[in-house]
Order: C-alpha cells, then sequence, then structure tokens
C-alpha cells in the first residue's frame, strides 16, 4: 500500500545523513521533498499542508539544531507527526457496561461492509466473546447469503430474518436482532448495513434509522482503501448523517497509494481502529498509527510480528522444544517441520519479511521470493520416516533419492535442505552451550574479535562497534582512562556478585583444577552473574 510513498520518503532522508548540520536550504528541500511524496500518495491537500508546516518548525527549532545528529532527528518528527496524523494513539473498542455491545458498520457498496463483519466477529470470537451478526442490508443481490456464508466460515452466529434481494424491512430486522441478542446471550451484536454507489438521502436516511433503532456502542465507517481522496468526502458525509465513532480501512493489501488511509483520521478527526490486510477471515488487524508510522518509514513492524507469531505457534509444543531444548536435546527434524507449518500459519511470508526494519532496499528480492518454498519443504520431511525425521544423519545416498522421488523434487533439493537443518542445529547447539549464536558473537565462530564471518561484523576488517571485552578479562581499549575504568567495573560486579556453586558453564572447580588461573577460567576476577534460573539454558 504504501511503497512508493516509503521509497520516496528513505531516499529523501538518505540524502541528510552524514550532515552535522542543517541549514535553512536543507529544511526547505527536505520538506518540498516530503510533500511531493505525500501529494504523489493522494493524501488531502490540507492534510498535507498541516504536516509539513509543523515538520517544518520543528525541523529549524532548537531540538534539531542542538542534536547530535540532526538526520536522525529530522525522522524522528516527521514519524511523531505521522503518528498524529494516522491518529495518535492506538484506539479500541469501546464494550458497553450492559451487554450486548451493539457495533453497526456503514460505508458505501463495495466497500468490504459483509466481509469485515465476518473478520471483525472471528476476531471478537477469538477474544472470547459471543458474537452475532446481523444481515441488515437487505437490498443487494444476495448479501444475506454472503453474509451466512461468511459467519459459518468464521465460525459465528448469523441473524437473518428476511431473505433480501429487496424483501424486508432493515429497521425491523436491526430492532429484532437485538431482543434475539439477548434471548441467545450474544455479548456482541454487528449489524451489517445496506451500502450505495454514492452518498444519497436514501441511504442515509436508512442508516440513522437503524442507528435510532439499535443505539450502536460504535459506528464504524468502512471506507476502501484504494478510493483516494474521495475516502475524506464520503467519511465527512457519513459523519454527518450518523455520527461515526471509528473508521476500518480495507484492502490495505492492495497497490493504491495509501492516501486514504493518511487523510480519514486527520479530517473528520475520527480514529481508524481496524484494518483489514487480505482476501482472508484472518487477514485482520488493530489499527496501530506508531506501527504504521514505523512501515512508512522503514522502520519495520516487530511488534506486529512477534503478536502474529504468539497467535500462530501454539504454546504447549514450544514449551516441549523448551524443556527438551534445557535437556540437551538435539532440534529433530520433526521440530522443523513444526516450525515451517507456524510459519505457515502466520501468513504470507513477503509479508512478514515486509515488517523487518531496513527491507525497503530488498524490495526487488521480496518480490520474487516464491511463498511455494514452505510448501517444498514440507513435502520433503513428510517423504521421511519418522526414524529418519529424529535421526538425520541415517540418510545415505539411496534414501536421499527415495525421498527425493517421494516428494517430486531433486536429490540436489534434499541435499540443500539437510544443509539449511545441520545448519540451525548446530546454532541451537550455540546458544545452549553459551556460546552465542554463530556469526552474531558470544563465543567462537561469532562476529566479536578473532572469529566471524567477515559480512557479519567479524573479522580484522569489521568496520562496526567494538564489542566489550569478555567477563574476567583485562580490557584491551587503547584508551587509558576507559580501560582503568572498565577494570574498575569489572573488580566491583566480581566483589557485589553473591557466591555460587558453580559457573553457568558447569560446575564449580578449584582454582587451577581445569588448567585456568581461577574459577572463571580468567584469573579468577568474576564469575558469570545471569538471573535466577537462566543458567539452566546453559548448562551441558
Amino acid at each position: 500500500m504504501f511503497t512508493s510513498l516509503s521509497d520516496r520518503l528513505t531516499a529523501t532522508f538518505k540524502n541528510l545523513r552524514g550532515r552535522g548540520r542543517l541549514s535553512e536550504q536543507d529544511v526547505a528541500a527536505t520538506v518540498r521533498e516530503i510533500r511531493l511524496a505525500l501529494l504523489e500518495a493522494d493524501v488531502a491537500l490540507p492534510v498535507v499542508r498541516a504536516f509539513t508546516a509543523q515538520v517544518r518548525e520543528r525541523a529549524l527549532s532548537a531540538e534539531v539544531s542542538g542534536a547530535l545528529n540532526p538526520a536522525q532527528q529530522v525522522v524522528k518528527i516527521v514519524n511523531e507527526e505521522l503518528v498524529a496524523i494516522l491518529g495518535g494513539a492506538t484506539r479500541r473498542l469501546r464494550f458497553a457496561k450492559q451487554p450486548p455491545t451493539v457495533i453497526m458498520l456503514a460505508g458505501l457498496q463495495g466497500a468490504g461492509k459483509t466481509t469485515l463483519a465476518g473478520k471483525l466477529g472471528r476476531w471478537l470470537r477469538e477474544q472470547g466473546h459471543a458474537p452475532l451478526l446481523v444481515a441488515a442490508d437487505l437490498q443487494r443481490p444476495n448479501a444475506v447469503t454472503q453474509l451466512q456464508v461468511v459467519g459459518e466460515r468464521a465460525g459465528v452466529a448469523v441473524f437473518a430474518p428476511e431473505p433480501g434481494n429487496g424483501v424486508g424491512d432493515p429497521v425491523d430486522v436491526a430492532h429484532r436482532a437485538m431482543a434475539h441478542a439477548r434471548e441467545r446471550q450474544h455479548d456482541v451484536v454487528i449489524v451489517d448495513t445496506a451500502g450505495r454507489l454514492g452518498v444519497d438521502a436514501e441511504l442515509m436516511q436508512q442508516a440513522a434509522d437503524i442507528r435510532a433503532a439499535v443505539d450502536p456502542d460504535e459506528v464504524l465507517f468502512v471506507v476502501d482503501a484504494m478510493i483516494g481522496q474521495d475516502a475524506v468526502a464520503v467519511a465527512q458525509a457519513f459523519d454527518e448523517g450518523v455520527q461515526l465513532t471509528g473508521v476500518v480501512l480495507t484492502k490495505l493489501d492492495g497497490d493504491a497509494r495509501g492516501g486514504a488511509a493518511l487523510s480519514v483520521a486527520s479530517v473528520t478527526g475520527r480514529p481508524v481502529m481496524f484494518a483489514s490486510t487480505g482476501e482472508g477471515l484472518a487477514d485482520f488487524e488493530v489499527f496501530h498509527p506508531d506501527r504504521m508510522a514505523s512501515r512508512i518509514l522503514d522502520m519495520g513492524d516487530v511488534l506486529s510480528l512477534i503478536e502474529q507469531a504468539e497467535r500462530a505457534f501454539d504454546a504447549e509444543q514450544a514449551t516441549d522444544l523448551a524443556a527438551r531444548f534445557e535437556a540437551g536435546e538435539d532440534f529433530t527434524l520433526e521440530d522443523f517441520l513444526t516450525q515451517m507449518q507456524g510459519l505457515r500459519k502466520m501468513g504470507s511470508m513477503k509479508k512478514m519479511l515486509g515488517m523487518l526494519p531496513g527491507m525497503a532496499g530488498m524490495r526487488e528480492q521480496l518480490e520474487s521470493f516464491d511463498e511455494r518454498e514452505i510448501d517444498r519443504v514440507e513435502a520433503i520431511v513428510r517423504s521421511m520416516t519418522p526414524q529418519e525425521r529424529r535421526n538425520p544423519k541415517i540418510l545415505n545416498g539411496s534414501r536421499r533419492a527415495r525421498i527425493a522421488r517421494g516428494s517430486g523434487r531433486t536429490p540436489a533439493d534434499v541435499n540443500t535442505l539437510m544443509d539449511r537443518f545441520t545448519d540451525a542445529q548446530r546454532m541451537m547447539r550455540a546458544m545452549r552451550s553459551g556460546q552465542g549464536m554463530p556469526g552474531i558473537g558470544g563465543g567462537p565462530g561469532g562476529s566479536g574479535p578473532g572469529g566471524g564471518s567477515p559480512g557479519m561484523g567479524g573479522g580484522k576488517k569489521s568496520r562496526g562497534r567494538t564489542a566489550p571485552p569478555p567477563k574476567g578479562r583485562k580490557s584491551k581499549s587503547g584508551n587509558p582512562a576507559k580501560r582503568a575504568q572498565e577494570e574498575r567495573a569489572a573488580v566491583q560486579r566480581a566483589l557485589a556478585a553473591p557466591p555460587r556453586a558453580g559457573s553457568a558453564f558447569g560446575p564449580a572447580v578449584a582454582d587451577g583444577a581445569d588448567g585456568s588461573d581461577g574459577p572463571s577460567g580468567a584469573g579468577g576476577e568474576e564469575q558469570l552473574a545471569l538471573p535466577p534460573g537462566f543458567d539452566k539454558l546453559f548448562q551441558r
């Protein structure tokens, strides 16, 4: 959705990097580029003017001129202003003190209200509620049938006493739905109303009558994010007619420029509460202005990625894997298959990778990524016997050829998968032994001094930040004052550490018993202090 806007803003900020001071000309040029980027994204003109004026005022103030890194300060200002025009804080649903809570959906025809009703019902059901969908759209052909099908797929009850297709009174249906919900103990009622191809008096009158009949706690305006600036005018008309309380953006996975998302909340004063990000019923999420701003500025959205992982991965399986990891058991192909299935449940790999920071520069690689790779991996693993999955060392040439035939792949594909799996096993062993992840640091093979790959910040040619000296060793800093400070801090930590029966890497040994100078193997200056219980993960 925000690809072009994100690329344009990212390129603009690159021009500011490396400058120790920003002149008025630099700020003016940056603001001009931001204005062009927003206009190209089809953001409403009043929003663009207010946004750029605020950015210019703050960029010329003391908070930038006095900053150590003015370019980063400007990015911070743009991020904060984006969050502001997107609505500020995340807005949650307001539930009635006395159930049922009534949510009324309004919008133009084709915006996706009926599908959104199913998505919202499914989301509420997963939150522990008992929602009821009400078919009050009796004008559009087969709208009632569509809601029934969507409700069945979402596992949510549907109240549809009228066949629709022009038959029935939607206001009466909405009124009867309230009594039905109380009788069946539904705590949330979602009313799907009719739409039109454009705003008209008949549509507004019907929506106003339904609102009067059910007295909703929330009136959500469902808007197609691909209609651009028209979304603002339509939202204002609905706000005047039925007093909106929030906005839901649909089709955020499309290739539109995103102007509606950046305009609606600012112009109407109504917060964007939810976003529909795909065609599936699970492609629905709470709208977080701060996270959306981070995505636009290519800072990633790691929190949403973590939430998706928590929903996709089974907690019991994760606990079992952690217990076996703690006990010293190896990572098996069964575990590998479970992780791959969890990734599939999380949704599109392209979408997940796009939530990582700095992925704008890898957009072409993301677009060329084949989503079917997970299916191919699963086919190879499922072609193995249970014994082969638990003990991959027995996979000789003939077994690999059989697995390739069974999965419709080639022996080279099987070999590639086994190489990746071996790397995963090695990484898990390194983490368990306390060496850290290979290529990142913390032990042999890491990116610290004397080890690691050149591409991950290790080796002599590393230009990254120097890692702190290992605990218990003398500092190698060339700055005498810094070296003395580090040595004093090391001694203080050693004196403050409580006596322990053994180190985090195994049982304690007497001084010099292991061929070292002391208990820590490094002169005995200190022992590694970890949180209580954490050392179990590193015991052999």
